[in-house]
């Protein structure tokens, strides 16, 4: 599997259900998943518990992204997020989903890790890339 833009949330932009503004806009989190199973396009629309990962430092619906910024690169558009740490943790996830927490929990993309990825009682982080045209999680060319 490769990252999914659910196809929900490419209509939810048009009607706009998601505001990126820094500060001021919606609140996004990202949570931890054991499998990329039960993902896709169609069917991915919001936030579930199904495989979401347990473990020390990390809680059920995971953690609030923070520093949303927005930006152009050439004339595409990109958000881009704070790197994410969840500290002292045991766990091992494969895949990561991004939800607007402040609008019923709607997917926003979910992300491959490209297999398990293990963490024992240190820091699990996510890091996100560059923010532009070519590689930033979120962009609108």
């Amino acid at each position: 599997m490769a990252n999914i833009v659910p196809n929900s949330f490419k209509q939810e932009l048009l009607s706009g259900t998601h505001d990126f503004t820094p500060s001021t806009g919606n609140a996004f989190k990202l949570a931890l998943y054991s499998t990329t199973s039960g993902f896709s396009a169609a069917g991915t629309t919001n936030y579930i518990v199904t495989n979401e990962v347990s473990g020390t430092g990390y809680s059920a619906g995971g953690t609030t992204l923070t520093s949303t910024t927005l930006t152009l690169s050439g004339t595409v558009a990109v958000v881009n997020f704070s790197n994410v740490t969840f500290t002292s943790a045991t766990l091992t996830a494969s895949a990561a989903l991004i939800y607007n927490s402040t609008q019923s929990d709607k997917a926003i993309v979910v992300l491959d890790f490209g297999g398990d990825q293990t963490s024992t009682n240190g820091d699990f982080t996510i890091e996100f890339p560059t923010a532009d045209s070519s590689n930033a999680i979120v962009r609108i060319a």
